[in-house]
């Protein structure tokens, strides 16, 4: 199965496990709770994922690479304790809490959150001394003396030996005891991933024209050659860098991401291409709506691949307005949904002599711990991070805008904080007219250049795949986009984006 079916899976153990009865008692019991045992090549998503899944399903993670640890430190360290048998003293030896174990109780004491998933990676590379204590560990659910704590799956990760000859393989009867799921790498699954990630325009249109290029492993005489998602993805983000600092990049920078000399060399060759068609067509007139005749009539007798590229360009540069406005929309939402409970403290009977700074003060100091709390748990995404952080900023700089402006009644201080915010809103609104006017611009471009052909269906099944324009189509709404999903590819998935318009609809406004 691919990465996704992979990720669905152990979100559906985790949530069968943990099932309780009425008693309190797992439905599942301990001994039935078999471990998932995930098998396949290194850097498609196998250790990335487990992150997703314990945010998604709220519970805490402990993640190790059992490469790194020896058997004392997986085991605990060996010592001298005296028992008493048949009424005579005995030495007997016993063990120290195993490194792994006492991770999981200090993530529980750490988080607050008493269930969880331990992750171990690379469990079929462990060394000869640890390897026993590993099939034990599928097996028993033990490091030595010490057991996993109730209410803690284990996922463990491996690759098939023709990738790493440090592999020891499983025995039947291992196997018999764990959930095995083989995942092979899926271009178009590491896809909706990618655009959630804002992994950058050039790889994504470059792999949709040469797809087999997203994961290669060979055997040549000078060693293994490869490209991974991993690589990609690492690669990404190296180049945005690069793009902002200024710096070029040359195959040789390349071959450090993508270790396939001839892959390497053939992605720089059409990053170069993919700049060349930035300034070629202008893209920014397309978007503002001022593209030219012969923009168009250069696009529509293009080669195919050319065309792929220039679709490439445009959804990337939709993308960046899509989460931007996307993070302008959370952030705003929270911002809002902190200054309603603020308003509720100032008009609380029991706050009435108390100072709105203090009260604005404690609520920040309520946030700021909230939010600390929540990154130890690893329960944030990278996007609802930054609209915590921004929200926290925000409280502190309208807290000082209104002591400078020496105010000291809560009503004329509340009435200072609705004009405040009512900017934020006037961004969030901007942010979402301009991915409005860009979008409608870029299908006027797309029609003239094509009309109803091909690549105009390629257009509609990317915007549907990206998470940021699904997410700003359903709230904002596309007449365009609604006109050629029903004349193209009208199935459930869209059906699905109009249900979620008319939730957004039925949503209550930023008011106070």
């Amino acid at each position: 199965m691919n990465i996704k079916q992979a990720k669905e899976e152990i979100q559906r153990a985790i949530q069968a496990y943990l099932l309780k009865n009425e008693f309190g008692e797992y439905v599942i019991p301990r001994v039935r709770q078999r471990p998932v045992l995930l098998m396949g090549p290194p850097g498609i998503g196998k250790t990335a994922i487990m992150e997703q899944v314990a945010r998604e399903c709220g519970v805490a993670l402990v993640s190790y690479s059992i490469t790194h640890h020896t058997r004392q430190s997986a085991i605990g360290l060996p010592f001298i304790s005296h028992k008493e048998y048949g009424g005579k003293e005995y030495a007997v030896t016993e063990y120290t809490m195993s490194e792994i174990i006492a991770s999981v109780y200090n993530k529980m004491e750490e988080t607050g959150l008493s269930e969880g998933i331990l992750f171990i990676d690379e469990i079929n590379c462990a060394s000869e001394t640890l390897a026993p204590a590993m099939l034990q560990f599928l097996q028993a659910k033990t490091f030595g003396a010490h057991s996993v704590p109730q209410g803690w799956l284990i996922v463990a990760a491996g690759n098939p030996p023709e990738f790493n000859k440090s592999v020891r393989e499983f025995d039947v009867v291992t196997l018999d005891r764990v959930k095995k799921i083989d995942v092979e790498p899926d271009f178009q699954v590491w896809k909706e991933y990618a655009y959630k990630q804002s992994i950058h325009g050039a790889i994504l249109s470059y792999l949709e024209i040469k797809k087999n290029y997203f994961y290669a492993m060979e055997t040549t005489v000078d060693g293994k050659r490869f490209v991974t998602p991993r690589g990609w993805e690492d690669l990404s983000t190296i180049l945005k860098v690069y793009e902002t600092m200024g710096i070029e990049v040359d195959a040789g920078m390349l071959v450090q991401y993508l270790q396939h000399p001839k892959m390497a060399r053939d992605f720089a060759n059409y990053l170069d291409l993919y700049n060349k068609y930035k300034t070629d067509y202008h893209l920014e007139d397309i978007l503002k709506g001022a593209f030219t005749g012969q923009a168009v009539s250069k696009l529509s007798s293009a080669a195919f691949d050319e065309k792929l590229s220039v679709l490439g360009l445009l959804l990337s540069r939709l993308s960046d307005d899509f989460k931007l406005a996307y993070e302008g929309d959370l952030f705003t939402t929270e911002l809002h949904q902190a200054l309603l409970e603020l308003k509720e403290r100032f008009q609380s009977p029991y706050c009435e002599e108390t100072p709105w700074d203090q009260l604005m003060e404690g609520l920040l100091e309520e946030k700021e711990n909230t939010f600390i709390q929540e990154q130890k748990a690893a329960l944030l995404d990278q996007n609802i991070k930054k609209s915590r952080r921004m929200t926290i900023e925000r409280l502190i700089a309208m807290e000082k805008e209104i002591k400078g402006l020496g105010l000291r009644e809560k009503d004329a201080v509340f009435e200072e904080i609705k004009a405040s915010f009512a900017k934020d809103v006037a961004l969030r609104e901007m942010l979402i007219e301009t991915g409005e006017r860009e979008l409608e611009n870029t299908f006027l471009f797309l029609e003239e250049a094509f009309g109803a052909g091909q690549e105009m269906v390629i257009f509609i099944t990317e915007l549907t795949t990206n998470f940021y324009s699904v997410k700003f189509i359903s709230e904002n709404g596309s007449e365009k986009y609604y006109q050629y999903n029903k004349e193209l590819l009208f199935d459930e998935k869209q059906k699905s984006i109009l249900k979620d318009i008319e939730s957004a609809k039925a949503e209550g406004t930023l008011l106070f």
